[in-house]
């Protein structure tokens, strides 16, 4: 199917500026006395702390869909059955479910394959129903792992309480005993950089403007919202900054080469500063 025929890869590298504290959670089973309860993810070989793709590509797929409507909304019927799937832009539709009596069960990824953000991130296949209507997976995130020199900085500071990353004390107020309950939360401190890169995969008749101009909606709605937990409480605002636009087409692989800087204005504001 000519959607399937590989066109070219878009690489987006650069760098995410932590403007506030981080946290993007691990797990430990051997915490020792005194860490933190909630502590961040690691880089098992480094000790470093970092971003993971999953995480990155995640949020942005939700803020996606929310800005344009696209989740996909479960409902089911008073016995508990499940009706069929709508979007979360068709309330006209969700009107009438639920003046039937029926509720929301769950809400998820857009599966319609029409969709902005399906055709930016894909359809699990589980979720097509026939073979019109698959979607190729376009973009790809890879982890944001630390800045080396971000990390001689954290490594050298004296004001860090773990390695690489702070601790913040919270306090949780019994409404009713008003007894404090303190719980100590792990962040990348602000300031922290990360270093990331996108792979943008273009297939068949797609235009590289288009989904560009996907990605850049994606990364600007993130950096007005934020990243990892805790972000009604001013955790996780962050800021990109691209360096490179650089591609390869299906005849560049074909023929070894390197790839080549893409002639496509970078937008100002993910122009690093002073640039």
């Amino acid at each position: 199917m000519a959607i399937f025929s590989f066109k070219s890869k878009i690489f987006i590298q650069g760098t995410i500026t932590a403007l506030t504290g981080l946290h993007i959670g691990g797990s430990s089973t051997e915490m020792s006395i005194g860490g933190a309860d909630s502590i961040v993810v690691r880089d098992p070989l480094t000790n470093y702390p970092y971003i993971p793709g999953s995480s990155l590509r995640g949020k942005m797929r939700s803020l996606l869909e929310r800005s344009r409507g696209e989740m996909t909304i479960q409902m089911e019927n008073k016995t508990g059955d499940k009706i069929e799937p709508i979007t979360c832009s068709d309330l006209e539709q969700a009107a009438k479910y639920l003046n039937q009596g029926c509720r929301l069960k769950s809400a998820g990824p857009a599966t319609d394959f029409t969709s902005k953000a399906a055709q930016l991130f894909g359809v699990a296949v589980d979720q097509v129903k026939s073979t019109e209507k698959i979607v190729p997976q376009r973009l790809v995130v890879r982890d944001a792992m630390l800045d080396e020199t971000s990390a001689q900085e954290l490594a050298q500071s004296r004001y860090t309480d773990m390695p690489f990353t702070e601790v913040k004390t919270e306090v949780v107020i019994d409404r009713i005993t008003s007894k404090a309950m303190p719980r100590q939360i792990e962040r990348v401190p602000a300031g922290a950089k990360f270093n990331f890169e996108f792979v943008l995969n273009l297939y068949g008749n797609d235009e590289q403007k288009e989904y560009l101009s996907l990605l850049w909606e994606c990364m600007q709605l993130l950096e007005d919202d934020y990243l990892g937990g805790n972000g009604s409480r001013g955790y996780g605002r962050i800021k990109f900054a691209v360096k490179s636009l650089l591609q390869k087409t299906k005849e560049d692989y074909q023929q070894n080469k390197q790839p080549r800087p893409l002639e496509t204005e970078i937008p100002d504001i993910f122009k690093p500063q002073g640039a």
